[in-house]
């Protein structure tokens, strides 16, 4: 892949805010990304309302969307079979996503479920998306090392990356939900998946400081990453990762170290801005 690939995702976004978002006002801000030029939209998630209140009205925001002008794909993600027959269901959408975990503590406190139950499902979540073909993402959560005092090393994380690759899965970024992957192990792990596995996508879903993240662009870009994963204004993180979330990459942040780097993109700035300025009343 020569070319970057830009997934915005609004889902992680909006999952942590603590008041509900009318789905006028998320419509809104999704149409106005539709214009960017995104690769991918993250729009929303098929889980329980209960555990993510903010992502219930999926479906409603997808049908007030208008994506006549757009070249974006459609994705949302999933944590079990009846999500993805669900998405199945919805002609808009392009791709489905599933969180999995390296980490066997985060794998129970996001989803409640071990290892064994969790690869059964995402087997199930495949046969069922290549039969409508949908594109598949499944996200190695914890990608970079293990917080919660599980084992970790470059060899699990590799057995994990093979037994998804047996399943037919070519897209698998890797998480750092809580922020705390150095440049080093960043650089380290892709330099060794990239070359074992190189028909994989092995983008980047960063939660970082600001401060930190043009050093941590840059070791993933150096070892091969073409796709990222942003937020624009750099909201968002995981409700279940700990106490205290962590933002995402800014989309901000990612085009300068870009246009620093001089790395082209293909979005369009003006819708760009635009949508800035829109998601900037969302917390409003």
């Amino acid at each position: 892949m020569s070319t970057i690939r830009i997934t915005e995702t609004v889902r992680d976004a909006l999952q942590g805010l603590p008041g509900f978002i009318s789905t006028e006002k998320k419509t809104a801000y999704i149409q106005s990304l539709l214009k960017v030029g995104f690769d991918c939209i993250d729009i929303g998630s098929f889980v329980s309302p209960k555990a993510v209140p903010q992502m219930a009205d999926t479906c409603q925001v997808i049908q007030n969307l208008d994506f006549t002008e757009s070249g974006s794909q459609v994705m949302v993600l999933v944590v079990n079979e009846k999500g993805a027959e669900k998405a199945a269901g919805i002609p808009q959408i392009n791709c489905i996503s599933f969180p999995y975990s390296v980490s066997p503590t985060f794998l129970q406190r996001n989803l409640k479920l071990n290892n064994q139950h969790a690869i059964e499902i995402v087997k199930n979540i495949a046969t069922s998306a290549y039969a409508n073909r949908l594109e598949f993402i499944v996200y190695l959560s914890m990608g970079f090392g293990n917080p919660y005092g599980d084992d970790w090393s470059l060899s699990l994380l590799n057995d994990t990356v093979s037994a998804f690759y047996q399943l037919g899965i070519r897209n698998m970024p890797l998480s750092d939900i809580l922020g705390e992957a150095s440049p080093d192990r960043i650089f380290s792990v892709y330099n060794t998946l990239i070359p074992l596995f190189p028909d994989v996508d092995f983008g980047l879903h960063l939660h970082t400081k600001p401060s930190e993240s043009f050093a941590k662009l840059e070791a993933a870009y150096d070892a091969g990453v073409r796709s990222f994963e942003t937020v624009l204004n750099g909201l968002g993180g995981c409700p279940f990762a700990a106490d205290e979330m962590v933002g995402n990459l800014s989309t901000q942040d990612f085009i300068a170290f870009c246009d620093k780097k001089n790395i082209p993109l293909k979005i369009n700035r003006e819708a760009f801005a635009k949508a800035a300025i829109s998601g900037s009343g969302l917390t409003s």
